[in-house]
């Protein structure tokens, strides 16, 4: 019987080195474990619990071949808050007898309150099947199910209220001015006001809501988001409704990511465009600072009054994940660095395809009470053919668009944050049509329902 219960003893890493003394210990105790009943009627608060286990730990060489001892001497360790003694005790108590129904409840609630939820779960299934469970204790378990398996699902819903200034709402060119080539010479065209950046406050607003569902080693995270901007300038109005959809598998050095979404954008009261993305992740840790990732996504656009724009946008890149401590707090910190490419759906585009690059830096801090978060992008792209024959005498356009982000996020109350923004953009191009600059601030709250 020794024996097989020392073999048994290698089937959890957790304990492995107190099962292997439990082992060699058990061959010295001579005495018989005394009555354990009295020690029933301790009660069931802190302190009660406290005594119980000081009143039990002189048996210890009594009664190392006692499955009710060691399911008692943890029971009362856990109601104390030892969890990790408790689940030394409580696997031993199985060990000698893996059939002990009070060890396995016990058991299954410090694996819970140590964190290891979907272990718990599962022995808490094994016991209800068991056919000598009363009554009370099987509404207990399915009671303790319920309230687990709740925590396996989290649904969210937030809606946020922000005022802003915006110095250019209609995304329009920086110059008043712009250069065609008419006839082989250069021709001046001012451009009609309502060309030419508009400025003013705006209300920002956004619903939405997230549903996460989590395994034992995947989850599944939907969303979807309705956001809308207004202003005096209503030509400029945006509304916008976004999808999302993600499956995340997890190892131990590893994760693997696969999704999906879908957006619509409405600009000035009428449809923009609709885009439908797929992507997929993989995730690997370096040591225990860093973590890299490969990205792979492609998006289908579409015009919806300028077919010929439609096109295929596909972007490959690599990243790093990496802590960043600052004055002694916590940061983090991330690099993405990307390939893109545009292809044109059809062949009359301006310009034809796209080709470029992206490099995106990330970094968040605490600050203060609350949570500053900083990024950076810098995107450059080239035509693969002239864009027109009125610009710049035919010429291949290049782009190149950098933006920063600063937001300060701070917890008013646990469902409410405050917010504040801003935001800088500014494109260059080789075609003055496409400079422009763009500049926002906003404040405002975050409320979680």
């Amino acid at each position: 019987m020794l024996r097989y219960v020392c073999r048994l003893a290698g089937f959890s890493e957790y304990m492995r080195w107190s099962f292997l003394s439990f082992c060699l210990l058990l061959p010295l105790s001579a005495k018989a474990c005394p009555d354990l009943s009295a020690y029933y009627l301790y009660g069931d608060d802190p302190e009660s619990q406290a005594a119980l286990e000081a009143a039990l730990a002189p048996l210890m060489g009594e009664c190392l071949r006692s499955s009710e001892f060691f399911a008692l001497y943890g029971a009362s360790q856990m109601q104390s808050g030892k969890l990790a003694e408790a689940l030394e005790m409580l696997e031993r108590a199985l060990l000698l007898d893996a059939g002990n129904g009070a060890a396995q409840i016990d058991y299954a609630q410090a694996l819970y309150l140590r964190g290891q939820l979907f272990s718990a779960l599962d022995l808490n299934e094994q016991i209800q099947q068991r056919d000598d469970i009363p009554s009370n204790i099987q509404t207990m378990l399915e009671q303790r199910e319920r309230q687990w398996r709740r925590q396996t699902r989290d649904i969210a819903v937030v809606a946020d209220v922000l005022g802003g200034y915006d110095d250019n709402l209609n995304g329009a060119p920086d110059p008043s001015q712009i250069t065609l080539t008419l006839s082989g010479e250069p021709v001046i065209l001012t451009l009609n006001p309502e060309y030419q950046p508009i400025s003013g406050p705006y209300l920002n607003l956004r619903l939405g809501g997230q549903f996460r569902q989590l395994g034992a080693d995947h989850q599944h995270n939907v969303s979807a988001d309705l956001r809308g901007r207004a202003s005096e300038d209503t030509g400029s109005d945006l509304a916008q409704f976004e999808t999302r959809y993600q499956y995340t598998r997890t190892g131990r050095q590893q994760a693997w990511h696969v999704g999906g979404a879908a957006s619509h954008l409405f600009f000035g009261g009428s449809a923009l465009y609709t885009a439908v993305e797929a992507n997929g992740s993989y995730q690997r840790n370096l040591g225990e600072r860093c973590t890299q990732r490969v990205d792979l996504a492609s998006q289908y656009q579409l015009y919806r009054n300028q077919s010929n724009l439609n096109s295929i946008e596909t972007k490959a890149g690599a990243g790093l994940d990496c802590p960043l401590p600052l004055a002694g707090k916590p940061g983090l910190f991330s690099l993405d660095l990307s390939l893109l490419n545009n292809a044109a759906l059809n062949a009359g585009r301006p310009g034809g395809d796209r080709d470029g690059w992206q490099l995106d830096v990330n970094w968040q801090t605490p600050v203060f009470r609350g949570v500053l978060s900083a990024q950076v992008n810098h995107t450059e792209l080239r035509d693969s053919k002239g864009y027109s024959s009125l610009l710049d005498n035919g010429a291949r356009r290049w782009l190149k668009r950098s933006y920063a982000l600063l937001q300060y996020r701070q917890l008013i109350r646990p469902d409410m944050a405050f917010l504040a923004n801003f935001y800088h953009q500014n494109q260059n191009s080789n075609i003055e049509l496409f400079d422009s600059v763009d500049s926002t601030v906003e404040i405002g709250i975050s409320i979680r329902f």
